[in-house]
């Protein structure tokens, strides 16, 4: 029971690791040890500068989106978490496009169509200070950010008072 124990924590901790990138070195580290380490992209966006950001969502429960920058040269450029604010702020309803948002945030963890509002809904998982939040994306129907807001997530707060 003890060993069983033991693996069961080593595997824990390894796992972890993994979510982050932990141990992969920027400038050094290649794009297959990214995919060796953390597993397969859910979704690659290429850029016009040769980058590629491969990513990498915890969601619903990690409430994290991890962006492995990979370089023209096939390096690791950078490892970011996406779903905070600083990137939610490089999004501008009226201007950015639905292809900017999964540039910026990576793939939606739900997708949800308003027909009659003439919305499609992208929600995110996310974490704020004290309590689970919701990114919530509203895109018209041409495919343009219309409004971008962080709620308290109900089912979180549902839990608190249990």
């Amino acid at each position: 029971m003890k060993y069983i124990l033991s693996f069961v924590t080593i595997l824990l901790v390894t796992g972890c690791a993994g979510y982050e990138g932990r141990g992969l070195v920027p400038g050094q580290s290649s794009a297959s040890e990214v995919e060796a380490l953390m597993g397969p992209a859910a979704d690659e966006r290429k850029a016009a500068d040769g980058e590629t950001v491969r990513f990498y969502p915890r969601l619903p429960y990690g409430r994290v989106t991890y962006a492995a920058r990979i370089g023209s040269d096939g390096k690791l450029i950078a490892i970011e978490q996406r779903l905070t604010e600083e990137y939610v702020a490089r999004l501008r309803p009226g201007s950015s496009r639905a292809d900017d948002v999964r540039d910026v945030l990576g793939p939606p963890y739900r997708v949800d169509e308003f027909p009659r509002l003439e919305r499609q809904v992208w929600t995110y998982p996310a974490m704020g200070l004290t309590i689970e939040k919701l990114l919530i994306v509203q895109l018209s129907r041409d495919g343009v950010l219309r409004e971008i807001f962080m709620t308290d997530d109900p089912q979180a707060m549902s839990k608190s008072y249990e």
